[in-house]
């Protein structure tokens, strides 16, 4: 064989391998990812990134020189072989050096890849623009714009759970938890955090912070109670441990003096979590009385119980009972 022809196959293959290699390349890197790792500062991604925003066009430059190189190689192996040797030739070398290989290497290496050859590929779309182009354009008004990657709840949650079982990984066992809780936090309802009704303490409004009332308030170890009117569905309002520094038992205050009603907030045991934590953040209030619709009072709900959910841990401070 001539060594010009050789010289010409040798680079003929290689460009083959070259577009085939970074078509598979270039595509098997999510768009999205590329953005995001942009928006974060990694050059390579923002290399690439200017490559692979093109789209269609893209595309079509790389599987038009793919095309028209392979043909080359067919014509060239059929003017110094027989039809069915040329062939068989074009095939085995086409399929392991310019499709196999390239492609192989490419799909585990496609950032590399396509960092070091962004420039040929933006050269290769230059010099195919006036037959790519059309082609591309009519892609992009049938197919439209290529859609961004959204991962469902699920999704994210086992893309975390892979990421704290994977050791290159820098989430840890905390960093998992609190992630899987503030994702699932939101599905739950207040029903299932909410102190029941026959577990909380709570005062009549007329009672009086004697001694005795102090002490037992004291001991009970509650910042927050409520405090009910005529009978315990009639909540009215929410007596603050702190309110009663300082207050003198000898005065005999009534709890209806010292209790606060504005913050007091009312709920259905069917909220949602997430809609609960806004709506204390809004009110600047930590704990939600829980009624039916009839108004029947069923339990409370803190501050605290919602941030368990998303922590998922148990919140113990000095009074709490295990």
């Amino acid at each position: 064989m001539d060594p010009l022809i050789g010289l010409s196959l040798f680079i003929l293959i290689a460009l083959s391998g070259l577009f085939s290699g970074l078509t598979l390349g270039l595509y098997s890197i999510d768009k999205t990812e590329l953005e995001r790792k942009t928006e974060l500062g990694d050059k390579q991604a923002a290399r690439v990134l200017r490559v692979r925003s093109r789209g269609n066009l893209l595309l079509v430059s790389l599987l038009l020189g793919n095309v028209a190189v392979n043909a080359a190689i067919s014509i060239i192996l059929g003017n110094v072989a027989s039809g069915v040797t040329a062939g068989l030739i074009a095939t085995g070398l086409i399929v392991v050096f310019g499709e196999i290989i390239p492609q192989a290497s490419c799909a585990r290496y496609a950032m590399q890849v396509g960092y070091h050859t962004a420039w040929i590929v933006e050269f290769i779309m230059v010099l195919l623009y006036p037959i790519a182009k059309p082609i591309a354009w009519s892609l992009d008004k049938i197919l439209g714009e290529e859609l961004r990657t959204i991962w469902t709840k699920r999704e994210l949650e086992h893309i975390i759970r892979m990421h704290e079982d994977d050791p290159r990984s820098d989430v840890d066992e905390d960093e998992e938890r609190i992630l899987l809780g503030a994702l699932t936090y939101s599905d739950k309802k207040v029903e299932e955090v909410m102190t029941p009704r026959k577990e909380v303490y709570e005062l009549q409004k007329k009672s009086l912070l004697d001694q005795k009332q102090l002490y037992e308030i004291r001991e009970r170890g509650f910042t927050r109670i409520p405090v009910y009117a005529k009978d315990i569905n009639d909540i009215i309002g929410v007596l603050y441990a702190k309110d009663l520094i300082g207050i003198d038992p000898d005065d005999k205050e009534s709890i209806e003096k010292m209790m606060r009603t504005s913050e007091l907030i009312r709920v259905s045991r069917r909220r949602k979590l997430d809609s609960l934590l806004n709506m204390m953040i809004k009110r600047r209030a930590h704990m939600a009385v829980v009624t039916e619709k009839s108004g029947k009072f069923v339990g409370i709900v803190t501050m605290e119980d919602v941030v368990e959910e998303i922590i998922g841990r148990e919140i113990i401070d000095e009074d709490d009972v295990e």
